[in-house]
């Protein structure tokens, strides 16, 4: 089982983070590499149960996934499991508000490739692991910028 553990501190309250990174997932594009585009397979609106689609390009490498939320504890904790596709495991998101008014946030991911591509680890992974922390950085500016939701009252 690979591991990924990447934190980052964005300047801006828990609620404006979890705005962007657990309720606007179908626009996550806009600021997450590695992604064409996200479709939501459930009706209503995101929480526990909610599943996700991810189309997905990886060096050049296409693939769909599918993921399940089991814990959605707004602004605190969203996390849950791969369901369908090439990964096996589970993820998450913890939001840490800090004194000084900014957030911490914390993506992990316990996973395995499937398929062909578990002979592909060695490369695909470190791939993986790069998109994600090059993700988070990106997610640091589009939020500081001022881009995306608001939080709901």
């Amino acid at each position: 089982m690979a591991t990924i553990h990447e934190t980052i501190d964005i300047d801006a309250p828990a609620e404006r983070v979890w705005a962007v990174v657990a309720e606007d997932v179908e626009n996550a594009r806009r600021w997450t590499s590695n992604l064409d585009k996200v479709e939501k397979l459930t009706d209503g609106p995101p929480g526990k149960g909610t599943r996700y689609r991810y189309h997905l390009d990886i060096g050049g490498h296409k693939e769909k996934l599918e993921v399940v939320q089991d814990v959605f504890n707004r602004p605190k904790k969203c996390s849950g499991r791969f369901v369908n596709g090439p990964l096996k495991g589970k993820w998450s998101y913890t939001y840490t508000q800090r004194k000084d008014g900014s957030t911490r946030l914390v993506y992990d991911m316990d996973y395995q490739l499937g398929g062909l591509l578990r002979f592909a680890t060695g490369v695909l992974g470190p791939q993986y692991a790069a998109g994600i922390r090059k993700s988070m950085e990106s997610l640091k500016r589009y939020i500081e910028s001022g881009k995306g939701p608001r939080p709901k009252k």
